[in-house]
């Protein structure tokens, strides 16, 4: 996180929300430290949050958080406040918001929180019921907003929501991780036949699902399975020579637990 914020994101003056975009608008309007005032603005969040949300923000959030500051000024006094990649505020977003993401993610996936404006939209969602999600965006974006009426330039808060979705993703990413299974829906006539071809060729499971034709009414059976995008190609081919007229639906599964994949508790225990 840290890098990303020194080297890429604060000498552009990109504000992506948070604490750390309020702490990028103080620093190049006064000169602050971007890290310690981050760091004094996520200690009495936090007490706050503890005070009115219950015991929990653990101790993972708050070394999260703490280092986090740490790293941030140190890298700036060893680096200095010159961009990686001079006169290109683009690039500097994309590869920014990735490094961004993969340091929030990791702190998520440790089971911690970031703090800062997070605990904000806590706060607001247990007195309004409003969504979180929605709360953390509009908290999120009041900050860009922040960014553009002290810098008084458009393409900031332009880079800086293309830096807010590009960590979001990342997040996603890291938390669930790369997949390439994908799950199958098949409606044909030749079940029995692309059973066989699922149970011993593939050597995967699968289900049958009983349904009715929504246009002619007939009783159809569905099958249901998972398998990995090589076998996707296979079954594919197969089916074309077995049942030229089947209807199949292909989705992209991001997590897939049980038999065969991973287990639930091995998901669990990261």
């Amino acid at each position: 996180m840290a890098a990303g914020f020194v080297l890429f994101i604060t000498p552009y003056k990109i504000v992506p929300g948070g604490v750390y975009g309020i702490s990028i608008v103080l620093h190049h309007l006064f000169g602050t430290p971007v890290g310690l005032v981050a760091l004094c603005f996520d200690i009495p969040l936090t007490l706050i949050g503890i005070k009115i949300l219950g015991p929990r923000f653990g101790i993972k959030t708050v070394v999260g958080f703490v280092f986090t500051a740490v790293f941030v000024d140190t890298l700036t006094y060893i680096w200095g406040e010159k961009p990686l990649v001079e006169d290109d505020a683009l690039l500097s977003s994309i590869f920014g918001g990735v490094l961004v993401g993969i340091g929030l993610g990791l702190i998520f996936k440790s089971k911690a929180t970031s703090g800062g404006s997070d605990i904000i939209a806590m706060i607001i969602a247990r007195y309004t019921r409003l969504p979180l999600g929605q709360l953390m965006i509009g908290v999120d974006s009041a900050i860009v907003i922040v960014g553009f009426a002290a810098f008084g330039d458009w393409k900031i808060p332009l880079y800086s929501l293309i830096v807010i979705y590009i960590f979001g993703r990342v997040i996603d990413l890291i938390l669930q991780g790369v997949s390439y299974d994908k799950a199958l829906l098949i409606i044909s006539d030749k079940t029995s036949e692309l059973r066989d071809k699922i149970i011993v060729d593939l050597d995967r499971g699968g289900t049958f699902i009983e349904g009715k034709g929504m246009f002619n009414g007939k009783d159809r059976t569905i099958i249901y399975t998972v398998v990995n995008r090589r076998e996707v190609a296979t079954l594919q081919e197969f089916i074309r020579k077995t049942d030229p007229n089947a209807f199949i639906t292909v989705i992209n599964a991001n997590e897939i637990f049980g038999e065969g994949f991973k287990s639930l508790n091995e998901k669990v225990s990261e």
